[in-house]
């Protein structure tokens, strides 16, 4: 795991780095848990565009991750340590010992021979699942339930880990890695470790033609547009307009809330991120 360079024989080249794939030990996913993947390209069920500057991009197939850890004390042997095009982190094809096979989102350090198990009563070790009431405060967790039972919604992503700081009552707090402290229930089940691909944000996307590979499309600024399009848009040469920065509706975009009432969930946030 880490970052590669490349020696600048075109300008672009001079800033793009990518990941060495180190820790990847099998190209081809498992056939049995992929599907098809259509591409929305930011459309509705109306195919109406809902999120801009979405479109293209490389063919995907859909890994099937298990986020909920279900199967209770069964132990199962990591077979592979695979690339996911679906997520930054990397995926665990992980062999159970009555013939299932299953992907789940790879914590780091994890490697490939080892042997992991999930539900209450298991090992406290990198890879396992546990309710929050059996894992130690000060431990390093990612992939947690808001609801138990649901899977895990919570620090998916590359590099991730977040915080038990305290157990009260029915409740930990967890702090999650944007800072946010937050109580979740004890039997909301949790991965032991931090997740893997922990390079990840140090990758430079250096060209506009790897951004189209991602199926990310140009993002025009406001400023540039006309007014008919933005509320930033028009003037004679380069304006700022004089307004404050506006979403092409006329949502403030910087600083101002815009969140109209509060949440059901807000009563378990004890503290706000930062």
């Amino acid at each position: 795991m880490g970052i590669k360079t490349y020696k600048p024989y075109t300008p672009s080249r001079r800033y793009i780095t990518t990941s060495t794939f180190d820790e990847i030990t099998k190209k081809k996913p498992e056939k049995s848990l992929t599907k098809a993947k259509k591409r929305s390209s930011g459309r509705n069920n109306h195919g109406r565009i809902t999120v801009r500057f979405r479109g293209g991009g490389h063919k995907k197939k859909y890994r099937i991750i298990d986020t909920r850890r279900d199967k209770t004390g069964i132990p199962a042997k990591v077979v592979s340590i695979e690339y996911d095009p679906n997520r930054s982190a990397r995926i665990a094809l992980l062999s159970y010992i009555d013939g299932e096979k299953r992907y789940i989102i790879a914590p780091h350090g994890l490697k490939v021979g080892e042997w992991i198990q999930s539900g209450p009563g298991s090992e406290i070790k990198v890879g396992n699942a546990l309710p929050l009431s059996e894992i130690p405060e000060g431990m390093e967790i990612h992939n947690i339930e808001l609801v138990p039972g649901k899977g895990g919604q919570l620090v998916r992503a590359a590099g991730s880990a977040a915080y038990i700081l305290a157990k009260e009552g029915n409740y930990a707090h967890v702090q999650l890695p944007s800072g946010e402290v937050r109580l979740i229930n004890l039997k909301c089940m949790a991965t032991i470790g931090r997740v893997s691909n922990i390079d990840h944000e140090g990758v430079v996307i250096g060209k506009a033609g790897r951004s189209r590979w991602l199926g990310r499309r140009p993002h025009v600024r406001g400023v540039v547009m006309n007014p008919v399009d933005h509320p930033l848009g028009g003037g004679e040469g380069r304006s700022k307009s004089g307004r404050p920065p506006a979403s092409p509706w006329g949502q403030i975009a910087k600083g101002k809330k815009t969140r109209k009432k509060r949440k059901p969930s807000d009563r378990f946030i004890v503290k706000r991120r930062r």
